[in-house]
């Protein structure tokens, strides 16, 4: 993982840390083209309803919208295309292996410049039940009084 200061983040899916518990985080690159690159630059993006999706050994991330570049003109593609991830093959093989196995699936986290290179970050995850997800609203609801409550002490 780069370091925080190279990064500029594009697009984030806080829905999947509330669905999913992520087991394992994997940075990939992305295949676009270059009126893609330029809507990206713009902040154009997002992956709540996009899913990854392994292909005879090749990963996919599947109805991430790009919008449209507005200069593109005729060089635009359609926004919610098929893009092709990129990650060495025996991540790809860990990942496949994994996803066989019951209750695990691959999301998109976050989409973000490292440096000049566009960057996806994707996790193993398992579905979380209703209960847990009940659970984890408290802590976190719990967190957040502490913090307030904290504040109000200090001043």
């Amino acid at each position: 993982m780069a370091k925080n200061s190279d990064i500029k983040l594009i697009a984030n899916n806080k829905k999947a840390y509330h669905d999913y518990f992520i087991d394992e985080v994997y940075e990939a690159g992305i295949e676009l083209v270059g009126t893609e690159v330029k809507s990206l630059r713009q902040g154009n993006c997002s992956i709540k309803e996009s899913y990854i999706s392994i292909d005879k050994g090749e990963v996919y991330i599947i109805h991430m919208h790009i919008n449209p570049y507005e200069k593109g003109n005729i060089f635009n593609k359609d926004p919610l295309r098929k893009r092709k991830l990129l990650l060495h093959r025996s991540e790809i093989n860990k990942l496949a292996g994994k996803t066989k196995e019951k209750g695990y699936t691959v999301v998109p986290l976050r989409v973000y410049f490292s440096k000049s290179l566009v960057k996806v970050e994707i996790g193993l995850a398992r579905g979380k039940k209703l209960y847990d997800k009940r659970e984890s609203l408290a802590k976190n609801d719990q967190k957040r009084e502490a913090e307030r409550d904290f504040k109000v002490s200090l001043r």
